[in-house]
C-alpha cells in the first residue's frame, strides 16, 4: 500500500484546511436555517461529509505540518480540527506546537471516562509508558512508577488504597492548608506534598492544587483538572530515553516544568505590558482608553502575583524534599538548578511589579489631566458668564425699564443683548491672552533648563 502524497508546502495545506473549515461552517449554518423534514439526519450527513474530508487531509500530513497549521488557525477552528487529528499523531504534534496553542489543546474537559481519570505509567526501555487501565484488575497487575488521577471518583481512590496501601486525598478537599499540613511524612513512610500549579489560559489564570504522595517507589498525583504541565511532561518522558528513572525524577521534572511554564507566562506578561506602555506613554489618552489600560494592567498584576505565589510554593516543596533527605546526589543537583531558576524568576516578578506600579501611576496621571481639562473648561465658562449674569440681573430690574422708557423696547433690549455678547467675547479673549502668555513663559523656562 503506497503512502498518500503530501501537498508541496504548509501554505498550500493551510489553504485547503481553511477552505474545508469555511465550507463546513457555511453548510452547517445553511442547514440550521432550513426547516425541512428529516432535518437532523441531513445535518448529520453534512457534518460527516465535511469533517471526514478534513480528517482525511490531516491524516496525510506530517506532525510538523499539522502543528504549523494549527498555530495559524483561529481558536474556534482549532477546536474543530484538533479532534480530527489521529490519536497516534497528537503527541508528536504537541511537541512541535507553540506553548500558547498547546495550553488550549491539552486543556481537557472534566467529564472523562474512567480510563482517562486514572493514568498509570511504568518504565519500558528507559521511557515512560502508559498502561491502559479500565478495571480494578488492570490496576492490580500494573507495576507503576507514576499513578496520575484527574477528578477520580471514590471507587478509584478505594482501588489505590486497597492495591497500593496508600491513602489518597479527595481532590475536592484540596484547599489552602498550613505549610505544616502540606508537606509531611506518615509513619508508614508515605511522603505527602500539596502544591499549587499554574494554569494560564486566554480567558483566565489561576492556581490549581495538586496532591503528591510518594510511597514504595511510586508517585501518586491527584488533582481536580488537567494541567498543561502534566501533559507536557508525559510527552517528554515518552519521547526521550532515560528522561526519568524513578518516581522522584517524575516529581522533580513536574516541578521543573511548572517553573518553565511560569517563565513562559511571565514572557506573556512582559509582552502585554509593553503594548500597554506604548499606549500609556502616547501623547493623549482618552478616558475609554484609560479604562481598558487599567483593566489590562490589573490582569497582568493578577497573573504576576499568581506566578510569584506559584514559584514560592514550588520552592517550599523542593526545600522540604532536600531537608528530608529523600533525594540522591544527582537529584539534589537537579533541585539546586530548579531553585536557581526560581531565583531568577523572583527578580523578574519584582521588576514587573515595579513596572505595573509605574504604568498604573502614569495612567492615573493621564486620567487626572483629562479631569483637569474638563474642570478648566467649566471654569472658563463660569468666568465668561459671571459678568453676563450680573448684567442680565440688572436688565431684569424695573430701573432698567425706567432708564429706557423713551426708547422702543426692541431697540433697548436688542442693544442690551449685543452688549452682553460683546462683554462675553472680550472676557473670553482676555482669558485666552493670559493663557497664551503663561504657555509662552513655560516654554522659555524649559528652554533655559535644557
Amino acid at each position: 500500500m503506497t503512502e498518500a502524497k503530501q501537498p508541496e508546502s504548509v501554505q498550500d495545506n493551510l489553504q485547503q484546511v481553511i477552505t474545508l473549515l469555511n465550507k463546513h461552517k457555511l453548510v452547517e449554518g445553511l442547514v440550521h436555517k432550513q426547516d425541512m423534514p428529516k432535518h437532523d439526519l441531513i445535518e448529520s450527513l453534512v457534518h460527516k461529509q465535511n469533517l471526514v474530508e478534513l480528517q482525511r487531509l490531516l491524516s496525510q500530513l506530517s506532525p510538523q505540518t499539522v502543528a504549523r497549521i494549527l498555530e495559524t488557525l483561529s481558536p474556534d477552528d482549532q477546536k474543530i480540527a484538533w479532534p480530527l487529528v489521529r490519536d497516534d499523531q497528537k503527541d508528536e504534534i504537541l511537541l512541535e506546537i507553540s506553548d500558547s496553542v498547546r495550553v488550549e489543546l491539552v486543556s481537557e474537559h472534566k467529564s472523562r471516562s474512567q480510563s482517562m481519570m486514572i493514568r498509570v505509567f511504568d518504565l519500558h526501555e528507559g521511557r515512560l509508558r502508559q498502561i491502559p487501565v479500565e478495571t480494578r484488575q488492570d490496576l492490580a497487575l500494573a507495576l507503576p512508577i507514576w499513578v496520575d488521577l484527574v477528578t477520580p471518583d471514590d471507587e478509584q481512590l478505594v482501588w489505590a488504597r486497597e492495591i497500593f496501601g496508600v491513602e489518597l486525598p479527595n481532590p475536592k478537599e484540596l484547599t489552602d492548608l498550613e505549610t505544616s499540613a502540606r508537606f509531611y511524612v506518615e509513619e508508614n513512610g508515605e511522603v505527602h506534598l500539596h502544591s499549587d500549579f499554574l494554569l494560564d489560559r486566554e480567558d483566565e489564570s489561576r492556581n490549581v492544587a495538586v496532591a503528591f504522595v510518594i510511597y514504595k517507589g511510586t508517585l501518586f498525583s491527584v488533582r481536580s483538572e488537567e494541567l498543561p504541565v502534566f501533559r507536557l511532561q508525559r510527552l517528554r518522558a515518552r519521547a526521550h530515553t532515560g528522561y526519568v528513572t524513578e518516581a522522584k525524577d517524575v516529581l522533580l521534572d513536574l516541578y521543573a516544568a511548572d517553573v518553565e511554564y511560569s517563565a513562559n507566562a511571565l514572557e506573556d506578561v512582559y509582552a502585554k505590558l509593553e503594548e500597554v506602555g506604548k499606549l500609556v506613554l502616547s501623547s493623549h489618552i482618552t478616558d475609554e482608553e484609560a479604562a481598558k489600560i487599567l483593566a489590562a494592567i490589573a490582569e497582568a498584576e493578577d497573573l504576576n502575583g499568581r506566578i510569584r505565589r506559584n514559584v514560592l510554593d514550588t520552592r517550599r516543596a523542593l526545600s522540604f524534599l532536600m531537608r528530608g533527605k529523600f533525594l540522591s546526589d544527582a537529584q539534589h543537583e537537579d533541585v539546586r538548578e530548579i531553585l536557581r531558576d526560581i531565583e531568577s524568576l523572583d527578580g523578574h516578578t519584582a521588576f514587573l511589579f515595579n513596572k505595573i506600579n509605574f504604568l498604573m501611576d502614569a495612567t492615573d496621571s493621564s486620567i487626572n489631566i483629562n479631569q483637569n481639562k474638563d474642570i478648566k473648561r467649566l471654569t472658563v465658562i463660569s468666568v465668561v458668564f459671571m459678568p453676563l449674569n450680573v448684567l442680565a440681573g440688572i436688565g431684569g430690574m424695573s430701573e432698567f425699564s425706567m432708564m429706557t422708557q423713551g426708547i422702543p423696547w426692541p431697540y433697548a433690549y436688542g442693544s442690551f443683548v449685543v452688549g452682553l455678547i460683546t462683554i462675553g467675547w472680550l472676557t473670553f479673549m482676555g482669558l485666552k491672552f493670559f493663557e497664551s502668555r503663561k504657555i509662552k513663559k513655560n516654554r522659555e523656562s524649559s528652554r533655559r533648563i535644557t
